[in-house]
């Protein structure tokens, strides 16, 4: 017993007295990050690099906020601007320029070139926008707006007038598109789509406020609300500063950050992909803007007498539209197969009700319920057009679809003018456009129940692969 102990006791000593080895990356316990003897130094470009980890000396990657969206929303309610402030004056416009030949059409058309050159133009400002960089060409838009929509306050030409007025839709083309493809690019699913749809609410929002300032004002003579366009240039210097040119999602770190390189330049547009989209969008600007402007003779013709009844009963409207847009950014986690044929079916719904029943108050119901569709649908065709965009293609794309959107505003007059003159009036015109628009929603329901339409993250419309 005495030698046992004696023996384990010179164990101890001699284990006391050996160098303890260090922790190699064998032991289970070692840590990855402990120098490990048995394997030799090597030079810091041999070990494996983290892939989500940026180069050395690479800027740090930017992340939009609330000062970026709040720039981008502001902007994006200039050509709403161009659409409506001037309304309150046209006739004292019309009394002006009376010996002007023409000026009975001339004055309304002052009005509404603006939406029908940015429909023609807007595929174009986004090929530029591709090309050269979104957030150059919305710094010089917003000062040519400002410009050329602040003209009218010198110009004693009624010519002069509407050339200036088709100079600002070109502007207003640049801005729409270069705001929607910056949100596109700042912000993805569900966020994004949120913020498209806060961007359908702002606008239409402003609309209403525009009216208002555009009446008051005019109280001080026609040329007086022409002022309100210097607002553009006063959002130059912070957008300046505070939005910057986004980089693609793969290529943070490329060198050359000032203009896009020859494969963003020449990536093919997914025409297939944007045809149906852009379509309904075009059906979608004609079906928004109907009822809106044909809504003071549909009031008259069912009893409402008075300029402040119909004003009221117009503002309700507005905010079933605003209500629309506001909860899309709840619903986006829905696939357009289920929402546009959804909204289509509450717009035609509105329609047939103001048909069926031309009263004030069933006409009331039938307008909130119109506006709350439309305000829904609008969002919705272009959170499904951008989705379908890669970085590359964002500008033409969205270009093309927000083209479609105001072109469909310069229709419907038109569209609804030829319908009422085919059934018989206003009225029926309206109901027969809410039937179309019935039937255009079952037809995008059973051409996207062939597809794979879905999501593949909350708020984000999946991409197919073929077809629509």
């Amino acid at each position: 017993m005495v030698i046992g102990a004696r023996r384990g006791e010179a164990c101890a000593a001699r284990d006391k007295s050996r160098p303890r080895r260090r922790r190699t990356l064998t032991s289970p316990r070692a840590s990855p990050t402990e120098e490990n003897p048995l394997i030799p130094d090597r030079p810091d470009a041999d070990r494996p690099s983290d892939p989500g980890a940026p180069e050395p000396g690479a800027p740090p990657v930017r992340t939009a906020g609330p000062a970026q969206l709040s720039l981008l929303l502001a902007a994006s309610c200039m050509p709403v601007l161009g659409s409506v402030l001037i309304a309150p004056v046209l006739p004292q416009l019309g009394r002006h320029f009376a010996a002007t030949p023409g000026a009975d059409v001339l004055v309304p058309v002052v009005l509404t070139v603006p939406a029908l050159v940015l429909g023609l133009t807007a595929a174009f400002a986004g090929v530029v926008a591709d090309r050269i960089d979104r957030r150059r060409v919305l710094l010089g838009a917003m000062a040519g707006y400002s410009v050329v929509g602040t003209a009218p306050l010198y110009l004693d030409s009624l010519m002069a007038i509407l050339a200036s007025r088709v100079l600002l839709g070109v502007f207003e083309a640049a801005i729409i598109t270069c705001c929607t493809a910056l949100i596109g690019d700042y912000w993805s699913g569900a966020r994004r789509a949120r913020y498209l749809g806060m961007q359908a609410l702002v606008a239409s929002s402003a609309a209403t406020l525009f009216l208002l300032v555009g009446g008051a004002l005019g109280s001080l003579g026609w040329r007086a609300p022409f002022w309100i366009y210097l607002a553009a240039v006063l959002l130059v210097v912070p957008m300046a500063r505070l939005l910057w040119r986004p980089e693609r999602p793969d290529r943070p770190d490329r060198p050359d950050r000032s203009r896009p390189d020859a494969a963003e330049r020449t990536a093919a547009v997914p025409w297939r992909l944007l045809l149906v989209p852009c379509l309904v969008t075009l059906f979608s600007g004609v079906l928004f803007y109907a009822l809106p402007v044909q809504l003071p003779f549909v009031l008259t013709a069912a009893g409402a007498g008075s300029a402040g009844q119909i004003g009221g009963i117009s503002a309700l409207m507005s905010l079933g539209t605003a209500a629309g847009a506001a909860l899309f950014g709840k619903l986006a986690g829905l696939s357009p197969r289920v929402l546009v044929p959804a909204e289509l079916g509450l717009a035609a719904a509105g329609l047939g009700v103001v048909f069926a029943a031309p009263s004030v108050p069933v006409v009331i119901a039938g307008a909130v319920v119109t506006g709350f569709g439309t305000g829904l649908l609008l969002p919705t065709m272009i959170v499904w057009a951008v989705d379908r965009l890669d970085f590359e293609q964002r500008g033409r794309g969205t270009g093309l679809c927000a083209g479609a959107l105001f072109f469909g505003q310069f229709l419907s007059p038109l569209a609804v003018a030829a319908l009422g003159a085919g059934t018989g009036g206003t009225l029926p015109g309206l109901g027969v456009l809410g039937a179309v628009a019935a039937v255009v929603g079952v037809g995008v329901l059973l051409l996207l129940r062939r597809r794979t339409e879905g999501l593949t993250s909350p708020g984000r419309f999946r991409r197919p692969g073929p077809g629509p």
